[in-house]
């Protein structure tokens, strides 16, 4: 495991590189503003995944204790209408292993779980989510772009995290360290065909917030 760390005064911009899902508990230390797992799923998986149609995708929005996500996913996997397949069974398994790992990262009794389709340019300005943290992996087309922002600007230098690869972010109810200083966005796809399949998780506290 490595830490590329870059220092701008009161802004934790640092990116922790994780080679196991373990590892992604650098998201902790002090300046690190998100941890990238860098992994590739199953190339069958990929070749899978990218092969179904659009409205096939699974797609969700739910509140939920971590302990229900094997069910819900498979639930929104039945109602795409996906066969069952080694790479549909890849696909639930991954989700809720990811949600396992972060609500034991963040400590978190409940989850903000959705699962997006997207083939507009939604959410394409760069920015700091005003939540405590957020994972996000990309199962299909380009992954989140990040960017160190100096003084609030865009950035000038833009990185994309691979699909398929989860990465964590502080947000701006981050309770400890400096607010962060890497800003990030989804990619600007419209107009070019192609169709994302995003996964993002969120921690909540309590439901009743909600």
């Amino acid at each position: 495991m490595s830490v590329l760390h870059a220092q701008l005064k009161n802004a934790a911009v640092g990116v922790g590189i994780a080679d196991t899902p373990d590892d992604l508990s650098v998201i902790h230390k002090p300046g690190c503003a998100a941890a990238i797992w860098r992994r590739q799923p199953p190339v069958g998986f990929r070749n899978w995944i990218n092969g179904l149609d659009p409205q096939q995708l699974p797609r969700a929005r739910l509140l939920l204790h971590p302990d229900t996500v094997p069910e819900a996913i498979a639930q929104w996997c039945d109602s795409s209408n996906l066969d069952h397949s080694e790479e549909r069974n890849w696909l639930e398994a991954d989700v809720a292993e990811l949600a396992k790992q972060f609500t034991a990262l963040m400590d978190a009794p409940y989850l903000r779980l959705r699962m997006d389709v997207i083939n507009t340019n939604a959410c394409r300005k760069f920015h700091i989510d005003a939540i405590h943290a957020r994972l996000i992996c990309t199962y299909s087309g380009t992954g989140t772009q990040y960017g160190i922002s100096t003084n609030g600007d865009e950035p000038t230098r833009v990185f994309t995290v691979p699909t398929g690869a989860p990465m964590i972010l502080r947000g701006t109810l981050w309770p400890a360290d400096p607010p962060a200083g890497l800003l990030h966005r989804s990619p600007p796809i419209a107009g070019t065909g192609e169709t994302r399949l995003v996964l993002v998780i969120d921690p909540l506290w309590s439901i009743d917030d909600e």
